[in-house]
């Protein structure tokens, strides 16, 4: 008999956390845990407002999906018993570590995948003022890559990231718009980045306006993440974007993350694999999606306060594989 737990749980940020929509200082997220048989396997997710979803909803469709899931779900059958997102990605990546640890096997083993290697992660600066946010590229120019949060407008923002390259005059570096810029300032915007050494502007246009992107000359990479969730209008992305940006909680789980990894490279490209703010067992299915990607953007337990115990071990912006008391 399978036992199903849903668990909401807040984990402070340390300090607080901006991006052009707003900001926060808590992350909300929502643990899936699965007892079967002698074993527990886990998963958490992050209900995203931008996406119209809540705790509460997940919690509601999870506690829906009660009799299917303690009535053996399997996960070829996740798709079927809840919309994608949030709440499918937390099930997913649960039973893909409860089947690992009823089997002794890793999941990447499972999966038929190389043991995998530690990664370099971007580390996040939030939106704020010029010199606050030099500043702070300053007390993180020992990082060797700075994902910087923008989107306030053409000026501003170009101001910023000037101030930035100031600070950190040797850290690679990655623009977040988050949907914050107009079509008629792009070409500007996208100057001063190539200029200031950006190696990728991630979702510059809102997802409803991207189409004019196509056809643009792009001096630096331009990735999809807002345009981007699952295999389902993947083709629409070609054209516009050089990238696409692969977040757990957008695919609905690392099953399908894993099938969109494959299905963007055969589109020729570029693969990010980023993250919410969250804790080490939101990071630990998405490292696996993120070997052999070009950028990797898994810092959401440095963000925090404190992350769980065991979780993921950092040195610097270096991850390592996650020990297996965590997940996988």
């Amino acid at each position: 008999m399978r036992k199903l737990t849903v668990k909401h749980e807040s984990w402070p940020i340390a300090g607080s956390f901006t991006i052009s929509r707003g900001s926060k200082t808590i992350a909300e997220v929502v643990v899936v845990t699965l007892e079967e048989g002698g074993a527990v396997g886990r998963g958490e997710c992050v209900p995203y407002g931008r996406y119209g979803e809540t705790v509460d909803g997940v919690l509601r469709a999870l506690e829906a999906a009660r009799p299917r899931i303690e009535g053996g779900l399997g996960r070829d059958e996740v798709p079927e018993a809840l919309e994608p997102r949030a709440a499918r990605n937390a099930l997913d990546c649960a039973l893909w570590d409860l089947e690992a640890k009823k089997t002794g096997k890793p999941i990447w083993e499972l999966l038929g995948m190389s043991e995998p290697q530690p990664l370099v992660t971007a580390y996040t600066l939030s939106l704020d003022t010029a010199e606050a946010m030099g500043r702070a590229a300053e007390k993180s120019s020992h990082r060797p890559l700075l994902k910087v949060k923008l989107g306030r407008g053409s000026e501003g923002d170009i101001e910023r990231l000037r101030a930035i390259r100031l600070g950190a005059p040797a850290s690679r570096l990655i623009v977040d718009a988050n949907e914050g810029w107009k079509p008629d300032e792009l070409p500007s915007l996208l100057a001063a980045c190539a200029e200031l050494g950006v190696v990728m502007v991630e979702q510059p246009l809102p997802a409803s306006d991207d189409e004019a992107l196509r056809g643009l000359r792009r001096p630096v990479a331009v990735c999809a993440d807002e345009s981007a969730h699952d295999r389902h209008g993947l083709a629409t992305l070609v054209g516009k974007y050089d990238a696409l940006n692969i977040k757990l909680d957008k695919t609905g789980g690392l099953t399908e993350a894993l099938a969109l990894a494959r299905d963007a490279r055969g589109h020729g490209l570029q693969l990010m694999v980023g993250c919410m703010v969250a804790t080490s067992l939101s990071m630990a299915p998405a490292a696996l999606v993120a070997q052999g990607a070009e950028v990797v953007d898994l810092d959401g337990p440095l963000l925090l306060a404190k992350d769980r115990e065991p979780g993921i071990h950092f040195e610097g912006n270096t991850l390592f594989w996650p020990p297996r008391e965590l997940w996988g």
